[in-house]
């Protein structure tokens, strides 16, 4: 049964009104400069509403008051809604510090034909949207005017009606606040977990280390010459079928990564040591493990640690529709390489091939959401980076990249990086920080553990938290079909 239907016996009839119709006249607001501390008078602007709430303690400060600052006063039960900017958000001031509002927004004043709750209940129905849509249609810069709103047509109830149509809307959206409440908590603890399994895996803590396997399957303790001698009795069918295989340390690996580099060196002049982190003051390893750089890990390649160029030798004027494709940070805070349409001829490439990129590299993030990471895998298309990323190229030999980007993913290295960024932040990373980041190796058979069940457990909150968004999701979409039956006439 409807409002409408269950009303008529008593004479109450719906009716399509104006906004404009039901409001006193419209008011822009005051015209100034905000600023943070030391006024009388608050500015409320359009960002202090986006989010639904005001937080009166954020709000800012007139730099000039109006003259007449009675005329721009905010009072219990004025609407505002934004012009320009997020054009349409509206908000019905309840608790109100002295302030005045913005040249951005408009307020509108229900007369006594319209509970404010009610009509501020229909600014956030698809209905109205719909309305503000067709009226920003075909403009540049979307906008709005006291004019366009006050014609935004509104389905009014009688007065009785209004009140009784609120406290069922307040009924329904008070359960599914409760419901989103709840589902925002489980985000929060997926949150909390992520990070716990980040941190126990860089800590030895998520598998069984190395070392206590040896020593549960008694397996001996070897050197990097030994494990190397090893490695080719093996391939000439030396090592018995289903014997256990010797035991390699962080510190024996990291000894052989640093001789096969030595040893492989072919550049000229004096050979140069891969530098090591400053160990002082670091935490105990697990045992087995041993703390290096990633100069100490990284390719062979000159350019295995690189920074992308700089910005004038990559403009824009330069992109093609296709070719070798830009990496830039937009792929890795999303994690998905194939994301852009971002490209330069080979030409370009060709002048900038020290910041190509190859499969397996780790692309990391440096400025605004800094430190964010994405390997890149096997099918990624030959590329460069842009001067926003940086580029590790580590030998998969000595160290397992989907490792190493977990590593820089935990709290282990997210507190470093705030210590070494700019003003303490994770705002801007550079190179240089990145390279005196000390890296928790343990041995390679123990990394591609750690990586297997950090992949087990992240691949389960993934699914956890594709559900909890759909189900965010499926409240808003009650919220509008509340609204839309509150205002059709068809609930309550």
């Amino acid at each position: 049964m409807s409002y409408a239907d269950g009303e008529a016996g008593s004479g109450m009839r719906w009716s399509t009104v104006t906004i404009g119709g039901v409001c006193s006249k419209p008011q822009y607001g005051w015209t100034t400069k905000a600023m943070s501390e030391g006024g009388r008078i608050r500015l409320l602007r359009t960002t202090d509403i986006t989010s639904g709430e005001i937080d009166w303690s954020t709000v800012p400060f007139c730099t000039d008051e109006p003259p007449d600052v009675d005329k721009y006063l905010l009072h219990e039960g004025d609407i505002v809604i934004s012009r320009a900017g997020s054009v349409g958000v509206s908000y019905l001031i309840t608790r109100v510090k002295p302030s005045v509002f913005a040249s951005y927004l408009i307020r509108f004043r229900p007369g006594p034909t319209v509970e404010g709750r009610y009509l501020a209940y229909f600014l956030k129905s698809r209905d109205y949207w719909q309305q503000i849509a067709d009226n920003t249609s075909g403009i540049a810069i979307p906008n709005v005017n006291a004019s366009k709103i006050s014609d935004i047509r509104l389905p009014l109830a009688p007065l009785a009606l209004q009140r009784r149509i609120v406290a069922e809307i307040e009924k329904q959206f008070s359960r599914l606040d409760q419901a989103v409440a709840s589902l925002q908590r489980v985000k929060a603890q997926l949150k909390r977990y992520k990070a716990s399994v980040l941190k126990a895996a860089v800590e030895g803590r998520l598998v069984e280390t190395e070392a206590d396997r040896a020593r549960r399957e008694g397996r001996s303790f070897e050197t990097g010459a030994e494990l190397a001698a090893q490695g080719s009795a093996n391939a000439a069918g030396g090592r018995k079928p289903g014997a256990a295989l010797p035991y390699e340390t962080g510190e024996q690996l990291l000894k052989r990564i640093l001789d096969t580099r030595r040893s492989q060196w072919k550049g000229n002049g004096k050979y140069k040591e891969p530098a090591a982190p400053d160990t002082s003051g670091l935490p105990k390893l697990p045992e087995g493990w041993v703390w290096c750089g990633f100069e100490q890990v990284s390719s062979a390649d000159k350019h295995a640690l690189k920074a992308g160029p700089f910005g004038s030798a990559l403009k824009k004027d330069v992109y093609v529709p296709s070719g070798y494709k830009i990496y830039g940070q937009e792929q890795v805070i999303r994690g998905d390489h194939s994301f852009g349409d971002y490209f330069i001829e080979e030409a370009k490439f060709r002048e900038l091939e020290n910041c190509t990129v190859k499969p397996g590299d780790l692309l990391i993030s440096l400025v605004g959401t800094a430190g964010k990471v994405l390997v890149l895998p096997e099918n990624a298309r030959p590329g460069i980076i842009n001067p926003r990323l940086i580029k590790l190229s580590l030998n998969p030999s000595f160290i397992a990249p989907a490792y190493a980007a977990y590593m820089l993913q935990s709290a282990w290295a997210t507190l470093f990086f705030k210590g070494q960024a700019h003003g303490g932040t994770m705002e801007i990373l550079n190179l240089g920080i990145v390279k005196t980041l000390p890296v928790p190796l343990p041995p390679l058979r123990e990394q591609h553990r750690i990586v297997a069940e950090v992949d087990r457990r992240l691949s389960i909150v993934r699914e956890v938290e594709a559900e909890v968004d759909a189900n965010l999701k499926r409240a808003q979409a009650l919220r509008q079909s509340v609204l839309t039956r509150a205002f059709a006439g068809d609930a309550g």
